[in-house]
């Protein structure tokens, strides 16, 4: 029996399948967890030891949908519900 050629034709299963959260097909399906971000667990999955998997995820490489916000309320001290005042014409 040979480990090559012959052996890689057996191979029709598949063992992971598209993650829920990040979408990528690392969810193991026997194992129950993803290999790219560790879902089920509750914190994303990230190593020190791996320096451009950590860009590549980090904050600010997808939407922000709220964040890019934040920035611009800390500036204006989180101010609410105000009104400009009325500049007094020169």
């Amino acid at each position: 029996m040979t480990k090559g050629t012959s052996s890689f034709g057996k191979r029709h299963t598949k063992t992971h399948t598209l993650c829920r959260r990040c979408g990528n097909r690392s969810f193991h399906k026997q194992k129950k967890t993803c290999a790219q971000c560790g879902y089920p667990a509750a914190k994303i999955r990230s190593f020190n030891w791996s320096e451009k998997g950590q860009r590549r995820k980090t904050t600010g490489t997808g939407r922000m949908a709220h964040l890019r916000d934040v920035q611009r309320r800390f500036k204006n001290g989180f101010r609410e519900g105000t009104q400009a005042k009325k500049q007094a014409t020169a």
